[in-house]
């Protein structure tokens, strides 16, 4: 696509679940002109736990739902997809497409003082050490200390956010981090933010948290500003969400990551 040609097209997002979502809230509330096409594979999440084979296809397929929607650019809002399928699909398709953990790994190289990063994500994330990699990119002398945090996921979408099994479990999961005296802390998965209040209970505000969406959202505004593709009226954004099962509870959910306000906003597929 050429400059100036796209500016009314939508923007698109997938996840294999519902967690892209925090993404999205950050955009319609940054660039409440632009629409949205959200693509959720619920019917195939978690992929944290999948192979690399089937991250990557997963993915290929997502990013081909979305370009029948006529999106100007492409957000990967999993991280699990950004550190197989990034790569691969970027080399595949012309138009922008932009993962969430390069944007997150500088925003922690930045915000840390003792260059001591932990990150916690799914398994198959860590695995990949795709956080590891990009933080010493940008910071070639920095520690990182990686957990994988598989329940955090399933405990977020029951809506178990603040009760004593999420804080035995958090504990667990964290404690090793704490140890390790980080200063900053990725949230590596899009469900993660929602468990900031607990995460902060147990580190203590002196370790930063990085929400990667916030980290997303501005490299969306520099793509779009780069290709002079902003929407150029000033209307309200509209948003289109594409989800491939359980669609009954998925108003009940997105009340969850957008908020009762934002939720009410939009209409459902």
């Amino acid at each position: 696509m050429s400059k100036n040609k796209d500016h009314h097209q939508p923007i698109g997002v997938f996840d294999s679940g519902l967690g892209g979502l925090t993404v999205v809230k950050q955009l319609m509330q940054e660039l409440p002109h632009e629409d949205i096409v959200y693509y959720g594979d619920t019917a195939r999440v978690p992929y944290g736990s999948k192979s690399k084979e089937s991250i990557i296809r997963f993915s290929f397929e997502n990013t081909e739902v979305l370009l029948q929607e006529k999106v100007k650019m492409i957000v990967i809002a999993c991280n699990t997809s950004t550190s197989y399928a990034l790569i691969p699909l970027q080399r595949t398709y012309e138009l922008p497409i932009i993962g969430v953990i390069q944007p997150g790994a500088q925003q922690a190289v930045r915000s840390s003082k003792t260059s001591r990063i932990g990150v916690i994500a799914t398994s198959a994330t860590i695995n990949s050490q795709a956080y590891t990699k990009a933080v010493l990119d940008f910071n070639h002398s920095a520690k990182v200390f990686s957990q994988a945090c598989p329940m955090f996921v399933p405990l977020v979408e029951q809506g178990w956010l603040s009760n004593e099994i999420t804080e035995q479990i958090a504990r667990k999961y964290l404690t090793p981090l704490t140890k390790n005296k980080i200063d900053t802390l990725i949230l590596g998965c899009t469900h993660y933010p929602l468990l900031k209040g607990m995460i902060k209970k147990i580190l203590g505000r002196q370790v930063t948290l990085i929400d990667s969406a916030q980290a997303v959202t501005r490299e969306v505004k520099e793509v779009l500003a780069g290709r002079e593709s902003f929407v150029k009226n000033k209307r309200r954004g509209k948003y289109k969400f594409l989800i491939t099962d359980k669609p009954q509870e998925f108003h009940k959910i997105a009340q969850k990551f957008l908020g009762p306000k934002l939720s009410k906003e939009i209409n459902y597929v």
